[in-house]
């Protein structure tokens, strides 16, 4: 059930927003297992048979917990972190590493037809998360109820923002709609849910439409002219921010309706000067898990250069295999991992750089390095970087028209968290939220839908 579209926006979220006011209002008690059943109800529309999947996630690390409070095992611990981890593994990366066997004659090379659960990457790492501090005597234990909510709650378990157990928790114990603020969150999340959605819809989803024939065409084994490969780098380098900080505004104003504030994901990435800078600002929940439960695990800067500098890239390949199970996607990591290192050793050689020089560097490197992030195979890659860099035919008929709103959104408009936490509250507000809502559901209903990028991780 996509959030884009009329079974879950004229449907399932009115029932379930009905139901959950009817729990909060008349039986309290029932509110938090009433969502949780709404998030399995979510997830398992889907396929049904990921539900069965989910609960047993979350069952098994829930009764690890339970049995970690009782004899302190930190052995177990590790045991479910590196069961949780290889679970991910043979579904996500099995045949990627199967692959590799049939580099050598005479292995066998098995491979698993397997469907990818929705969700898995986050829902694991969720798991790490808490397991690993409760590991570190920083988590407290949940009753089964609380810690399946924090897992499931269905405006992140598809593709987060990764909500770490404190930001998150102690929300449940609230009785949201008895608070002072309690129409103006809600009426906020409508205006997030509503900017989400025109951010996808109305600007993420056209430029799929200049960005896919011509990774299509490279994937094809065809000339990608210089035109062409501009046209569909930009096209996605604007694509799947819109794409992916729409769906972030959406689950963040979804959850304000249900009473529950999620962490900010996204911060104008693409105003960044530099790399360091830009992974502070991009999916910011991932960074900081990245940061906390990896680089620093590794050394991070505490154990001198030249480990910070293996964790640096040791940090960024893992991230970039985890976003797919392809070597592309581990040299779109390395790349971010070898830039942030050259920006380590600039900065300890206090080099200056001015600020639209900063901006500029990084803005190309960004956008070059979405090529291998987009790209089925080096090959393709290959086909765009020639056009790229101008050893192939110049072309003609450079789309811009979705573009150029794209960007200027982008680089220069304010942020869909920034817009409906500033604005006060007023009846314009109101008449042109529900304006843009009417605009995105003709859209949805002329077909032009496409599923979030970031769901086939």
């Amino acid at each position: 059930m996509l959030f884009n579209s009329f079974a879950f926006l004229l449907a399932f979220l009115p029932l379930a927003l009905g139901l959950h006011w009817l729990a909060e209002r008349h039986a309290p008690k029932l509110r938090l297992p009433l969502l949780l059943a709404l998030s399995f109800a979510f997830y398992g529309y889907w396929d049904w048979r990921f539900a069965p999947l989910l609960a047993l996630s979350i069952g098994v690390n829930w009764l690890v917990a339970e049995t970690f409070g009782k004899n302190k095992a930190g052995g177990l611990i590790t045991f479910a972190i590196v069961g949780n981890l290889a679970v991910l593994a043979v579904f996500k990366y099995f045949n990627f590493f199967a692959g590799f066997a049939a580099l050598f004659p005479g292995l066998p090379a098995p491979k698993l037809d397997l469907a990818l659960p929705l969700g898995i990457s986050f829902f694991t790492f969720h798991h790490v998360m808490y397991l690993t501090d409760l590991r570190r005597g920083e988590a407290p234990r949940y009753d089964l109820v609380r810690y399946g909510l924090y897992i499931a709650f269905f405006p992140q378990v598809l593709a987060g923002p990764l909500v770490r157990w404190r930001e998150i928790m102690h929300q449940f114990e609230e009785r949201p709609y008895l608070r002072a603020d309690a129409a103006e969150r809600f009426a906020r999340g409508l205006l997030l849910l509503t900017a989400g959605l025109a951010k996808k819809v109305l600007l993420g989803d056209p430029l799929a439409e200049y960005a896919n024939p011509v990774f299509a065409a490279a994937a094809a084994g065809k000339v990608v002219s210089v035109v062409e490969a501009w046209q569909g780098t930009l096209a996605f380098t604007f694509q799947i921010y819109f794409d992916f900080s729409g769906y972030t505004d959406m689950a963040l104003g979804l959850a304000l309706l249900f009473g529950v504030v999620l962490p900010q994901n996204f911060e104008t990435p693409y105003r960044a000067t530099s790399i360091q800078d830009f992974w502070r600002r991009w999916h910011m929940t991932l960074s900081r898990f990245l940061r906390d439960y990896l680089y620093i695990p590794l050394g991070g800067s505490r154990g001198g250069l030249p480990l910070q500098v293996w964790a640096l890239f040791a940090t960024m390949a893992l991230g970039g295999l985890w976003h797919g199970a392809g070597l592309t996607f581990v040299a779109w990591g390395m790349a971010h991992g070898l830039a942030l290192i050259a920006a380590l050793f600039w900065r300890r050689a206090r080099l200056p750089m001015p600020a639209a020089l900063g901006w500029l560097l990084t803005f190309l490197f960004v956008t070059l390095c979405w090529v291998l992030f987009r790209a089925t195979s080096f090959e393709a890659a290959l086909a765009i970087y020639r056009g790229l860099l101008g050893l192939a035919p110049l072309g003609s008929g450079f789309k811009w028209r979705a573009l150029a709103p794209a960007a200027a959104f982008a680089l220069l408009g304010p942020t869909a968290w920034a817009l409906a936490h500033r604005l006060p509250p007023a009846r314009w507000l109101a008449v042109l939220a529900a304006a843009i809502f009417v605009i995105v559901l003709f859209r949805i209903g002329d077909d032009a839908n496409y599923e979030f990028i970031y769901f086939q991780f």
